[in-house]
């Protein structure tokens, strides 16, 4: 009977060593940066602005340190060819974009202002080799500080792309 339970408990432990193996396989993504779309009646303000390239840095240092991905730099030149046209509105160039620089997922996000009270964050990630979206999440912030936008960032990230309680 001893014998019997030996390779029953191999063959759990060896389950388990995949799953660990498969989880630690970093994906290669590309991350095009946060774009703002102000639907407000308000301007919108050189803090917004910054905020955007706060959430970039952010978005980047909770990707790094997850351990699950590896993030792909882009080119200065590439990122010319993309500035001149928001990956939002691109329909489909991400990927191409992604697949130039070694790329599995391109990953790109959005803050939609609808009022200085009201605002959304949206995270996209696409399988650029399968054409396909494999996350698209949003979360909505109350309130158009730096904090907020952190906060709704985090959250997002955390508890849908990570999914740490």
């Amino acid at each position: 009977m001893k014998a019997a339970a030996f390779p029953i408990g191999s063959a759990l432990l060896l389950a388990n060593c995949g799953q660990v193996i498969v989880e630690q396989t970093q994906r290669r993504v590309t991350f095009f940066g946060f774009q703002l779309i102000n639907t407000s009646l308000q301007l919108t303000t050189p803090e917004e602005r910054l905020r955007i390239r706060l959430l970039d840095n952010l978005f980047r240092q909770k990707l790094n340190a997850s351990g699950r991905f590896q993030l792909i730099p882009i080119p200065p030149d590439l990122n010319d060819v993309i500035e001149a046209a928001p990956i939002a509105n691109c329909n489909g160039c991400e990927r191409d974009f992604a697949l130039r620089v070694g790329a599995d997922l391109a990953a790109w996000g959005t803050v939609q202002k609808v009022s200085n009270l009201i605002l959304n964050i949206n995270v996209y990630m696409e399988d650029v080799h399968a054409k396909e979206m494999v996350f698209v999440k949003t979360v909505d912030i109350r309130g158009n500080t730096d904090e907020s936008w952190q906060r709704g960032l985090d959250y997002l990230l955390r508890h849908y792309l990570f999914n740490v309680p």
